[in-house]
């Protein structure tokens, strides 16, 4: 794995999340309880039954997300790239993790410690607020995810994932890269890799969507939201 030379400080500066904290504070209460995980793919952060000694941020790379089953399969929640935090939820509640954390690539991620977030939340209310804007928008996430899953047909999950991607602005053709596997992205739209193959084969069939690899270009962004 390449090693990369990290302004630690510099990366925690610029996180939203501790963005309104002084240099003095980072200096002082977050930098000394943060430590470099250097992960190759496949490698598992924390299993399930774990407990959690603090939050993970990621400077580069991908993580998933997911529940394992007796049967070896697995239920992706969801999936993390640079720059996002995850763990925060299991951490506050002090409880074994109900799910595992595995790096899809090359990743360098950082742990900063439990007594750490505390003691910023105690220092500063912005960034208490911030700690739970950000689990609010992960719940409303997933709450939409059942929706999803309950209301919309497998088609409509696969197309509203490639839109998600997609600029907001975008009316014409553009180019999406998913950021996994499409083993990974069935598991995450709660569909089979044969049943995702299918879609893909038929969206491609109808003029939609072009398919190489991880690449996906969208003939027409505006045609694509009104498929049936």
């Amino acid at each position: 794995m390449v090693q990369h030379k990290l302004d630690i400080r510099g990366v925690l500066s610029n996180l939203p999340l501790f963005r309104n904290l002084d240099a003095e504070e980072i200096e002082r209460v977050v930098l000394p309880a943060t430590r470099e995980i250097r992960s190759e793919r496949g490698d598992t952060l924390f299993q399930k039954g774990d407990q959690l000694s603090g939050m993970y941020v990621i400077v580069y790379g991908q993580v998933k997300l997911a529940f394992p089953s007796a049967s070896g399969s697995e239920k992706v929640l969801q999936i993390f790239g640079a720059g996002e935090s995850f763990g925060e939820a299991v951490m506050f509640l002090e409880r074994p993790a109900p799910i595992y954390a595995q790096t899809l690539i090359d990743s360098l991620i950082l742990l900063i410690s439990k007594q750490a977030i505390f003691e910023a939340i105690e220092r500063d209310p912005t960034f208490a607020r911030r700690m739970l804007g950000g689990l609010s928008m992960r719940l409303h996430a997933l709450v939409q995810d059942v929706e999803s899953y309950s209301l919309r047909s497998a088609a409509q999950r696969v197309i509203g994932y490639l839109l998600q991607s997609a600029p907001e602005s975008e009316t014409q053709s553009t180019e999406v890269t998913l950021p996994a596997s499409k083993h990974v992205i069935a598991s995450r739209l709660n569909l089979t890799p044969e049943t995702l193959s299918r879609i893909f084969s038929q969206l491609s069939h109808d003029g939609m969507i072009t398919v190489s690899g991880r690449d996906v270009t969208i003939h027409d962004v505006e045609r694509l939201r009104n498929y049936e």
